[in-house]
C-alpha cells in the first residue's frame, strides 16, 4: 500500500481517529467505505495539512540544493510524448542524483493535479482555476493540423514528389465539415481548439469517433474512421502513412505553457528544470 501499512493497521488508525473526533467518519457498504459528512469535512482539513507539509518539504529541498531530492513533473499528452523524454534525459545528465517522477493526462487532468507536482507542461489555454501562487510561463508554439490516410481523397492533392510527411495546402473547416471526424476525448486541449474553430465558422461537426490520446487518433485515422486532429509536433516521426493538412485561412496555432505551483517557494530543482525547458525554445 502507498502508506506502507497493513489493512488492519489502517483500520485501527481510522478507529482511533473516529474515537478522537467523537463522530462517525465513515460507513461501510457493499462497495467498500464512504465518508460521512463529518468525514468529508475532516478530509478537507487533512488535504490542506498535506499541502502545507509539501510546501515545507519544497522549502527544505530549496535549502539543500540539487545534490538530491525528487522532481515531480506533470505533462499533458503532446509534450509528455514528444518533448518531455528529451528534457528528462538532458536534465538527468546534468543532475543524476535527482529522482524524476512523471505523470501525464489531458489538460484538465494535469491542471487538476497541480498540488501534487513541482512543475507542469501543458498545451492550450491554462484556464482560470489555477491554485494560488501558480506561475505561468509561456513556452513553445504549436499548430493543430488535420491528418488523413495516404489513400484519402484529400491526399491526392499532394505533389507526387513531395516529402513523405510534407504538409498539404491549407484547408478550411467548412471544407472538412463534409467528412467524418475523429476527435480526442473531453478535456483535451486539441479537441477544445478544434471545436472552437468549427463553432466560429458556424458549421457542424460529423463526429465518427471519440478516442483517447494522440496515438489513438492516428490509429483510427489509419483505419479509415475519418479525419483526425493532432499537434504538428506529434507528426515529426511519421513514416508517410498519414498526411497532415494545415487549417486555413489562418493556422490553428496554440502555445504550450509551463506551470510552477507554489512559485513563491519553488525548489531549486524545479527552477533548474524550468530554465532547461525555456532554453529549449527555438530562437530563445
Amino acid at each position: 500500500m502507498a502508506l506502507h501499512l497493513s489493512q488492519p493497521a489502517v483500520s485501527g488508525q481510522l478507529r482511533l481517529l473516529q474515537e478522537e473526533i467523537g463522530e462517525p467518519l465513515y460507513l461501510r457498504d457493499g462497495r467498500g467505505v464512504r465518508l460521512t459528512p463529518t468525514g468529508e469535512q475532516l478530509a478537507g482539513y487533512a488535504a490542506r495539512l498535506r499541502d502545507t507539509w509539501r510546501d515545507a518539504l519544497t522549502y527544505r529541498d530549496a535549502l539543500r540544493g540539487l545534490e538530491r531530492g525528487t522532481l515531480r513533473i506533470g505533462a499533458t499528452t503532446t509534450p509528455a510524448s514528444y518533448r518531455l523524454p528529451y528534457l528528462v534525459a538532458q536534465f538527468h545528465g546534468c543532475y543524476p542524483q535527482v529522482k524524476l517522477e512523471t505523470s501525464s493526462g489531458n489538460t484538465t487532468d494535469v491542471v487538476g493535479t497541480l498540488g501534487a507536482v513541482d512543475i507542469a507542461l501543458i498545451e492550450g489555454p491554462v484556464g482560470e482555476q489555477l491554485p494560488p501562487d501558480t506561475a505561468v510561463h509561456p513556452w513553445l508554439e504549436d499548430e493543430i493540423v488535420a491528418i488523413v490516410p495516404r489513400s484519402h481523397a484529400l491526399a491526392s492533392q499532394l505533389d507526387a514528389q513531395g516529402e513523405a510527411v510534407a504538409p498539404m495546402p491549407a484547408i478550411t473547416v467548412e471544407a472538412l465539415a463534409q467528412w467524418p471526424l475523429v476527435l480526442r476525448e473531453d478535456g483535451s486541449g486539441v479537441r477544445q481548439m478544434v471545436e472552437r474553430a468549427f463553432a466560429r465558422a458556424g458549421v457542424p461537426m460529423r463526429v465518427a469517433l471519440e478516442i483517447a490520446g494522440v496515438e489513438g487518433v492516428k490509429e483510427a485515422v489509419r483505419a479509415g474512421m475519418g479525419i483526425g486532429f493532432v499537434s504538428a509536433m506529434s507528426m515529426r516521426h511519421e513514416n508517410g502513412a498519414l498526411r497532415q493538412i494545415s487549417l486555413g485561412p489562418e493556422p490553428l496555432a496554440r502555445r504550450f505553457s509551463i506551470l510552477v505551483p507554489h512559485a513563491g517557494a519553488a525548489s531549486r530543482v524545479a527552477q533548474r528544470f524550468l530554465e532547461l525547458c525555456l532554453a529549449d525554445v527555438p530562437g530563445a
